[in-house]
């Protein structure tokens, strides 16, 4: 019977920024090769996916091309498709009064065997939609099946947790906020003009059942007066907690009077702003890759063709983008399976301030407000190089009608001067031989603004087969406003949550834990998952001059609780996904290692909340 292993990683990431100088080409041989798996057409149709609208009719501006049919059973759920749903919605008898909130609303995928069997021509498996709702309080399950026009199956949720966030429920806490008396009075105590206010409405994490049945958001504000930068000024001490179910602010924490809104001087990072330090900028000369014959890779739909790669490339509501059906092209024109698919499944933020304005901030950023919604328009020239395509998300809002995220995701082939292999043989041998390789590789790239940080995700795929998926922070910190404008101000350091960072300002200690959905199909989903343990062996008496040496012992997992895996640097392993009916001429199975890189662990309490909520991140696999 076959089986497969979905493969869970957490890694800390870096701070990273990747600036890149380019403009946009996409390129006009849409299309696949002769030598193409079974589900891959040729075609010369352009599916550009942009547009700046976005807009409720479901008729898109005649300018732009958008998919009114699928070409892969894993296609988004198109316009109509979106619009279908809603209609069905709208006339299903438990919703027929009061049409629901859409929390999410997206492709019911078909089962992976009617995936990998379905071929070009062959009939679609049946279309059917997930749909998230919330309604009176109670959060719907309901499937819906769009070639039958009907409601096939709906649940309501009785256990713990609530979807994703709406912008309409995130509206809903900022209006009940600035109508607040109380709040507007203590705004106005602290010398903030209202017209300088600028409020965000962070989610509350989960702190005991007390909470449980209550959809609870935390509004904080800061003041924007003289920089866009809102989020170097905050105003410290003030939280406004409320129920945007009940539509009610249920309480007012206002303990921070006595610290001074952090000053705007140098906090505006706009371009067109002069750099206080404009003399020690690093200036270098324009730079730019040039492919005089165009890119390299074909884009039919959501099927991507790259030298020896073909996947499926879509975008998510949650997740961002979702990478399926990876597949490498060997000898003979045969594709052969390596991924079935691959996202960002979760992003745990908790930060570390026991403070009562700061001890809720443990955000989930996938799952509480969706890398997908909060995925802005890459920017042309800065986010992506020259020759980049562009792919729009088409999703659902609140309302069930069909929106636009423009210019999500990039596809682009990056060569940055980096060696993919060389080799040079010294002048003692007679040898003249200097073999070198440039690194290109092609690259899917998104970003999302979720709230003060934005994330970059790559996904990169090289010619050797290998896949690298890479995760970069930038955008600003989330600050914390004192008193002190000098350490040497500061009576006991050690009780500081964070680092003064500028006057008034402490950058509070954080985590950031990302944890990836990876479900290898290696030669096929008949895979196995490895622990390949690297052991000290010590030589026998008078073997060798050497005392000892490393050997690797494997250790095949039988049962999910053997793949979850604490990483200890003195206790070293390599792991590997393989599949053991799938044989080399030398009688070894094929096979992929995973390389987690940048990982950490967390050190809170397991009964912690924030922790109890993150358990995944209580192994690194």
């Amino acid at each position: 019977m076959e089986k497969s292993y979905c493969l869970k990683f957490i890694i800390i990431i870096s701070i990273a920024v990747f600036i890149f100088a380019y403009s946009r080409y996409p390129p006009e041989n849409l299309g696949c090769s002769t030598s193409t798996p079974p589900w891959c057409t040729k075609t010369h149709r352009k599916t550009n996916l942009r547009s700046t609208s976005i807009f409720d009719s479901g008729k898109p501006n005649s300018n732009h091309y958008f998919a009114d049919t699928p070409l892969h059973p894993l296609d988004p759920l198109t316009i109509p498709e979106i619009n279908k749903v809603r209609s069905i919605l709208t006339g299903y008898e438990p919703f027929s009064s009061t049409f629901p909130s859409i929390n999410s609303l997206s492709l019911d995928e078909p089962e992976k065997i009617q995936v990998v069997g379905w071929k070009t021509g062959d009939p679609f498996p049946l279309r059917r939609a997930s749909v998230i709702a919330f309604l009176n309080g109670q959060t719907h399950l309901v499937t819906v099946d769009l070639g039958m026009g009907l409601v096939t199956d709906h649940v309501v949720n009785t256990g713990s947790g609530y979807p994703m966030l709406t912008n309409d429920d995130l509206a809903t806490a900022l209006q009940l906020t600035y109508s607040n008396l109380e709040f507007n009075k203590s705004i106005l105590a602290r010398g903030v003009d209202l017209n300088d206010l600028a409020c965000i409405p962070p989610s509350s994490g989960w702190f005991g059942p007390d909470e449980e049945g209550k959809r609870i958001v935390k509004v904080q504000c800061f003041s924007n007066q003289d920089t866009p930068n809102f989020y170097m000024r905050p105003i410290e001490g003030l939280t406004i907690t409320v129920d945007i179910d009940k539509k009610k602010v249920i309480k007012i924490t206002d303990t921070g009077r006595g610290i001074p809104i952090p000053k705007a001087t140098h906090t505006d990072y706009t371009y067109t702003t002069k750099s206080p330090f404009y003399d020690m900028d690093p200036m270098t000369n324009p730079m730019s890759m040039e492919q005089p014959k165009g890119p390299s890779f074909t884009i039919n739909g959501h099927i991507v063709k790259w030298a020896n790669w073909v996947f499926h490339l879509k975008p998510d509501i949650r997740a961002g983008m979702i990478i399926s059906q990876a597949m490498i092209q060997v000898k003979d024109g045969e594709y052969r399976s390596v991924m079935y698919k691959g996202f960002a499944s979760e992003l745990f933020v908790p930060y570390m301030d026991p403070d009562q304005s700061w001890y809720f901030k443990s955000y989930m950023d996938a799952g509480e407000f969706g890398l997908g919604a909060n995925a802005m328009a890459l920017v042309e020239l800065n986010d992506c190089p020259r020759y980049s395509y562009y792919m729009d998300g088409v999703f659902a809002s609140a309302n069930g009608r069909p929106i636009i995220q423009p210019n999500m995701i990039c596809i682009f082939e990056r060569y940055a001067g980096d060696i993919g292999w060389r080799h040079s043989e010294i002048p003692l041998m007679g040898l003249d031989i200097r073999e070198s390789r440039p690194k290109v590789t092609l690259v899917a790239r998104m970003a999302a603004s979720v709230g003060n940080y934005d994330y970059i995700f790559d996904w990169e795929f090289q010619t050797d087969g290998l896949i690298r998926i890479k995760v970069g922070l930038s955008g600003m910190l989330m600050v914390k406003a004192t008193p002190y404008e000098n350490i040497h101000n500061i009576s006991n350091t050690n009780d500081m949550t964070g680092t003064l960072v500028s006057e008034n300002v402490i950058g509070v200690v954080h985590d950031h834990f990302i944890s990836f959905h990876l479900d290898m199909d290696i030669d096929g989903a008949n895979n196995s998952f490895a622990e390949v343990n690297l052991v000290k062996e010590e030589t026998l008496s008078g073997q060798s001059p050497r005392k000892s040496y490393i050997k690797a012992k494997r250790k095949i997992a039988k049962t999910e609780d053997d793949a979850k895996i604490k990483l200890k640097l003195y206790d070293p392993s390599e792991f590997h996904v393989f599949n053991p009916s799938r044989i080399s001429r030398l009688g070894n199975p094929t096979g992929y290692k995973i390389v987690p890189s940048g990982i950490a662990a967390s050190l809170l309490d397991l009964d912690d909340p924030p922790q109890i909520r993150g358990a995944f991140t209580n192994n690194q696999v």
